[in-house]
């Protein structure tokens, strides 16, 4: 009911795509110029509508990989392959199109540097996408809140912003980055090989003692089992928040 309420009150608004980003072969973010944008917390998605020419019309919500220090939104689609809107946006958005905006949208699922940590986030494959938001806003607004991010994709390939990630923890003190590759791994990779295990949480996460705030985001059931072990490792059920997304049609 909350919900309903707070987009009750939000309205359509039409955003310019400047350009396009491919980060994987099936994933590309687009950067767009919304006017009037009044702003977001880190954390937050849009929906985005698209109408057919007989009128049909197709709703999505996609999480905002930009933090609120810069001027324009970006927002990274991950194609699938069944979908309605996904494969539109990964394949025939162009630079100078226009698309149908609601938003922002969320309230729990934010972080922002007044809120401390230190900070941990877990993502599954496109969950990346809001916690590269947070971390994002950690370096736009000179926060020293340490940072660490244990990412689970299926190889190296597949990791989104990939040349970002791996800059960071050599371009920003107290920020870290751990990869799993859950499929296939480079050759002589000496990281993690397997799926986000409770040992791999204790071995990688903040000691409960420091009371980190802990951020997950990825599929339904990557999701429950992180938060899960988090919260068996003894952290605080209130400081672990979680982002799922499942199969909605793209």
């Amino acid at each position: 009911m909350a919900r309903a309420a707070v987009l009750g009150r939000l309205t359509w608004q039409l955003g310019n795509v400047r350009d396009t980003v491919a980060e994987t072969p099936r994933v590309r973010s687009l950067i767009v110029d919304i006017a009037g944008w009044r702003g977001h917390r880190p954390g937050q998605h849009v929906d985005i509508r698209l109408t057919a020419e007989d009128g049909y019309q197709a709703v999505r919500s996609y999480s905002i990989a930009s933090p609120p220090e810069e001027p324009l939104i970006t927002v990274t689609v991950e194609q699938l392959d069944d979908g309605e809107v996904s494969p539109y946006l990964v394949e025939e958005v162009r630079p100078g199109d226009r698309l149908e905006f609601r938003g922002p949208i969320g309230g729990y699922f934010v972080w922002e540097t007044t809120q401390g940590g230190p900070l941990f986030l877990v993502a599954g494959g496109s969950g990346v996408v809001p916690l590269r938001a947070m971390i994002r806003h950690r370096i736009a607004a000179g926060s020293d809140v340490p940072v660490r991010l244990l990412y689970s994709s299926r190889s190296p390939e597949d990791v989104i912003y990939r040349d970002e990630l791996d800059r960071l923890p050599t371009e920003q003190h107290g920020i870290e980055i751990v990869y799993t590759y859950t499929r296939s791994q480079p050759s002589g990779w000496t990281g993690y090989g397997r799926r986000v295990d409770r040992a791999m949480l204790q071995e990688v996460a903040w000691p409960s003692g420091q009371r980190p705030l802990a951020f997950v985001c990825g599929p339904t059931p990557f999701v429950e089992a992180v938060a899960a072990d988090l919260v068996a490792l003894g952290n605080e059920p209130a400081r672990v928040r979680t982002e799922r997304f499942g199969p909605t049609g793209g």
